[in-house]
């Protein structure tokens, strides 16, 4: 039978609010409606605050005018949402007075970020703040703490990234000379293991990845401590302004950011804002990602990682074994059998937890390059033979344009059928609700290829529009990528953030974004 290409229209995903209420906007279920599930309804949100002085008193200006209506910064313009209040969203209460606080002194947080060292610079950066919330946590262990927000000045997003330099005119005795570099540290820990315990800890900071972000979420997960990093600029942009009176840095309109910030701090501290509101029971959709494991001390490691998202869109993150993936004919990363089948075992393993030990009826497995052979039948040899395992392969093509009459772009949900097992999905593009195209260029589709098993495409490009719904991390009408994707450097990155002595447990989602 000859199969003909074709154009399709996906109908916008609805979302589900409380009282199951559907909305395709996740500002309109919010504020019509509240959000579907938050144990903290009808009290107050215990947040813990690691900052300076002056990042406390900006924690209280912010909280402030988060605790009030924020107009929009275009009243008419159906892109723009009046932002209601914290309460009023979500039914729980954003406190003025943080439940715990623990002042970080600014000079000894200028002393670690003028270290030439940049390794020992930004380890003992994040220590200021990791061991202040390790050691609360250790000594109140029953003063719960639903969300921990570091609010971090701005010379410490500037001096601790990658490829950041030392602060210049900071205290020079404070400075010792670099021990040794990366490699050599690589090559200590590997071939000395009877190092002593002063000298392998001294090394083992060498394997830390520099970047004060992803550090510190990676050495808060073996504590479980929901952590949301915050510059001083994002909270009060109007103290900090450039030799112009403006903003020192480009920020969204109040209203559009204390959406998207109050959105990820409630999901963060354990609320749901919303989910996919029509789903087939059953379905379980996971996003592989590998990452170049630089904490490993053996050289050539490679972590791969899944995220599993169930119908309700709850999230999980699990951490396989390291290996050397690396393809030898191309440039990509494959499993072999048996680890493949080890992951997945991991995610199986969680989802029968959750569903009365029943196993998923469907497995959509998503990733950015193609599945081997090998990876398919350690996939399979998880599941029972009931469960319908396919593998999707998504990545953005920017090679493919299709135009429209008129000056707006083609709609966000069209999709270009080629084949019974390929196709390109736009995800993004014009939308009505919002009367605008969110982009300046024209948008590039998806591409969306059923790499093993079977399944019909225009049911998994559907799957993948309403996945590009579920981006907690922002409020927003939908994102470009699934968020069995969209996350995926970020969770790798924070997988191999830093070193582990044992292994890490599955944990939720809230915990890496």
């Amino acid at each position: 039978m000859t199969f003909t290409p074709r154009l399709i229209e996906i109908a916008e995903p609805e979302l589900q609010f409380a009282f199951g209420q559907a909305m395709a906007h996740p500002k309109d279920g919010l504020s019509l409606y509240g959000p579907l599930r938050g144990p903290l309804t009808g009290g107050r949100l215990r947040i813990g605050v690691v900052a300076t002085a002056r990042g406390r008193r900006l924690y209280g200006k912010f909280s402030e005018r988060l605790g009030k209506p924020i107009a929009p910064a275009r009243p008419d313009d159906p892109n723009h949402t009046l932002f209601p209040g914290f309460q009023a969203i979500f039914g729980v209460e954003w406190p003025l007075e943080p439940a715990a606080f623990i002042e970080i002194d600014p000079a000894d947080l200028d002393a670690a970020i003028s270290i030439p060292d940049r390794h020992q610079a930004i380890h003992k950066a994040v220590s200021l703040y990791s061991d202040a919330i390790a050691e609360h946590l250790r000594d109140d262990a029953e003063a719960h703490i639903d969300l921990w927000m570091a609010i971090v000045p701005e010379d410490v997003h500037k001096h601790c990234r990658p490829q950041s330099k030392s602060k210049k005119g900071g205290p020079e005795q404070t400075a010792p000379v670099a021990l040794m570099d990366k490699k050599q540290a690589t090559r200590l820990l590997t071939n000395e293991p009877g190092l002593f315990a002063e000298d392998a800890k001294s090394a083992e900071i060498y394997l830390y990845e520099l970047d004060f972000h992803n550090q510190l979420k990676a050495r808060l997960l073996e504590h479980k401590a929901a952590v949301q990093v915050v510059r001083e600029t994002t909270l009060a942009p109007e103290e900090f302004p450039n030799k112009l009176g403006k903003p020192l840095r480009p920020l969204q309109d109040s209203a559009t950011l204390a959406w998207n910030l109050a959105t990820t701090c409630y999901f963060k501290a354990g609320g749901k804002p919303w989910q996919l509101a029509h789903v087939r029971p059953g379905v379980c959709y996971v996003g592989v990602v590998f990452k170049q494991d630089a904490s490993n001390p053996e050289p050539g490691m490679v972590c791969c990682g899944a995220q599993m998202f169930l119908e309700s869109g709850d999230g999980v993150v699990f951490k396989g074994t390291p290996g050397q993936f690396k393809s030898e004919k191309e440039d990509e990363f494959h499993l072999p059998r048996d680890k493949a089948k080890a992951l997945m075992s991991l995610v199986v393993e969680a989802y029968r937890k959750s569903h009365g030990g029943e196993a998923p009826k469907e497995l959509f497995i998503h990733g950015k390059t193609r599945f081997s052979y090998e990876e398919w039948e350690g996939f399979r040899e998880t599941v029972p033979p009931e469960t319908n395992v396919v593998c999707v392969r998504i990545r953005e093509d920017s090679g493919v344009k299709l135009y429209r009459h008129g000056p707006s772009a083609i709609a966000r949900g069209l999709a270009w059928v080629k084949s019974e097992t390929r196709g390109y999905l736009w995800t993004k593009g014009y939308v009505t609700r919002l009367q605008t195209y969110a982009g300046r260029e024209v948008p590039s589709p998806l591409t969306i290829e059923i790499a093993r098993g079977n399944a019909d495409i225009e049911q998994v490009m559907a799957d993948v529009l309403g996945l590009t719904k579920l981006n907690y991390n922002a409020c927003i009408y939908g994102d470009g990528v699934p968020v069995t994707l969209r996350f995926a450097d970020t969770v790798g990155e924070i997988l191999t953030a830093a070193p582990r002595r044992n292994d890490l447990p599955p944990l939720p989602f809230r915990y890496y974004i």
